[in-house]
């Protein structure tokens, strides 16, 4: 839930903004919004991503620092349960992150292609009917 929660948040705000820059710049073709998109949340989506896996790195790689005690255990028994958590956590987000910044605006895309696409063959067809 922890990792669905921060990849959805970092999706939430980049289609925010996407739809934020189509509505204010509407004289900008659906590249420059997307390009500009991906520009303004690049440095929140890697903060995100560092802050939380540089975190959890040390629960994934088995160390356990005690700030009370001023110790570092390697293998500690309290590290052994949260291992697999930070495991996942950590790889998960780093993964997330490529489709966030990649995947993400690509597939604002999809739509505008596909209208683009469906108006093209109609007017193709109008075309060959008017011509016979």
């Amino acid at each position: 839930m922890a990792l669905s929660g921060i990849i959805v948040n970092n999706n939430i705000v980049l289609i925010d903004t996407y739809n934020y820059l189509r509505k204010k710049h509407t004289d900008w073709s659906l590249k420059d919004v997307i390009v500009q998109t991906g520009i303004q949340r690049l440095r929140p989506v890697f903060l995100t991503t560092f802050t939380t896996g540089f975190g959890l790195l040390p629960l994934a790689m088995h160390v356990s620092v005690d700030l009370i005690g001023a110790e570092i255990e390697l293998g500690g028994p309290i590290t052994s349960q949260w291992v697999g958590l930070a495991s996942a956590i950590v790889s998960g987000l780093s993964f997330a992150t490529v489709l966030t910044l990649i995947v993400t605006p690509a597939l604002l895309a999809v739509p505008e292609a596909f209208r683009s696409l469906a108006k093209n063959k109609y007017f193709s067809k109008v075309r060959s009917v008017t011509a016979t």
